[in-house]
């Protein structure tokens, strides 16, 4: 949901190093327009410890997904079948 603020294993911050990897994998790294690779991006950023790359690699950002809903709208369905 929302972005670990530190690693729950060695407790590093990790936070801040989630927007610039997001960058690293969305942009092309050469000219072929190659994606960079998931583990090129975080050897860029200093994730070296297994645990804090698995907390970045695994993460899902649902949280752009959920901001789409709103919730006024669902009572005005739910009025709207009551009737």
């Amino acid at each position: 949901m929302i972005i670990p603020i530190r690693c729950f294993s060695c407790g590093k911050v990790i936070a801040d190093l989630y927007e610039r990897y997001v960058q690293l994998i969305s942009t092309p790294h050469n000219d072929e327009g190659d994606l960079t690779p998931d583990g090129e991006a975080m050897d860029q950023l200093g994730l070296n410890r297994y645990c804090c790359r698995r907390m970045v690699l695994t993460h899902v950002d649902l949280i752009e997904k959920l901001l789409r809903y709103n919730p006024a709208e669902r009572e005005i369905v739910k009025l709207g079948q009551r009737q």
